[in-house]
């Protein structure tokens, strides 16, 4: 098994890096791709140093089974052909194939078959957000079709990348020195704030971002629910919170949620709020699942369901669900 990181540089590629490691995936040899600025860098991957390479049209891919990739839309986009040509399999973290609809999105705990079903050389990851949204959403899908969701979001620095979380370190010390915070990679100053605002503004008033969150989730679970999102960045380093609403078809109760959340591999609930415990991105940045609180009736409508979910935006948001995509195509005997 030959495994290939393209975007080794960045947050992402970094986790990858980190994940297929401590997962112990089951590869004889890892390659690193960067751009020509990353190219020469030298990282350690179970005790091994190994070298960036620049990303070329080449052959490079010829021998690779899995290419996982985090470069951005354009970058996958341009090399799709010359990453899968030879029969690598592309699992790729940027939005440029999300909504092709010959293209998986998978989330495994949701929809891991589809990543075999379409037959597809290339399977997308989904936005972060989403992944972290329906990983709750699916135990309750099952007991009853879900009918409508709203959600805020409460996303961390770490959505924008490496950048983002260095702007919100440095404004933070800039303010505590008393100098006025550099404003570069949001569209305000992050720090002691909150923005109300992550990607651009679409014509009906959402953001790109909420929009993914709506479109995304139908494709995933494979219905026609309805999505209301809010998605607001917040001075948090790292780890997305979601305030979820949601309605049911049939009335449950909460005893047949926190038992289908504790049945559900992938799932953590935090739930005493009597003790005050309840999932903080404080305490779960580096985790692997998806942590679920405050669950409650919606006592704003029939068979509404209130809730609050934190999950590591860089691991399972990004890193983590795609080798897990990889995990179930070598399990399922795709290799």
């Amino acid at each position: 098994m030959k495994v290939a990181i393209v975007g080794a540089s960045g947050a992402v590629g970094q986790e990858f890096l980190k994940v297929l490691e401590e997962r112990k995936f089951p590869l004889d040899e890892l390659v690193l791709f960067g751009s020509k600025r990353s190219s020469g860098k030298s990282y350690t991957f179970n005790g091994e140093t190994l070298t960036v390479k620049e990303l070329c049209h080449n052959d490079d891919f010829k021998d690779i089974d899995i290419a996982l990739t985090s470069a951005g839309a354009s970058i996958s986009k341009e090399f799709a052909d010359t990453i899968t040509k030879h029969g690598t399999i592309m699992i790729d973290n940027s939005s440029a194939f999300r909504m092709v609809d010959s293209i998986p999105l998978v989330v495994p705990e949701v929809n891991a078959q589809d990543a075999i079903t379409y037959k597809s050389k290339i399977i997308a990851n989904p936005n972060c957000t989403t992944i972290q949204m329906v990983v709750a959403l699916k135990p309750i899908h099952d007991l009853s079709p879900i009918k409508s969701v709203h959600i805020a979001t409460y996303q961390s620095a770490s959505g924008a990348g490496a950048s983002g979380m260095e702007e919100l370190e440095m404004q933070t010390k800039q303010i505590a020195d008393g100098e006025k915070p550099k404003v570069d990679a949001f569209a305000h100053q992050l720090a002691m704030n909150v923005i109300p605002h992550i990607d651009i503004f679409m014509d009906n008033d959402y953001t790109k971002e909420e929009m993914k969150m709506y479109l995304e989730t139908r494709k995933i679970m494979n219905c026609d629910i309805k999505v209301s999102a809010t998605a607001v960045r917040v001075p948090v380093l790292r780890a997305h919170s979601e305030a979820i609403w949601l309605e049911t078809e049939a009335a449950l109760s909460i005893e047949q949620i926190n038992k289908a959340f504790d049945n559900t591999k992938g799932i953590t609930r935090i739930d005493d709020p009597a003790n005050k415990s309840y999932p903080m991105p404080l305490d779960l940045a580096g985790t692997d699942d998806v942590y679920v609180g405050r669950i409650r009736k919606d006592i704003s409508r029939e068979n509404g369901i209130a809730l609050w979910t934190v999950a590591d935006q860089i691991k399972k948001g990004a890193a983590l669900n795609a080798v897990q995509i990889a995990e179930h195509l070598v399990n399922e005997g795709q290799f």
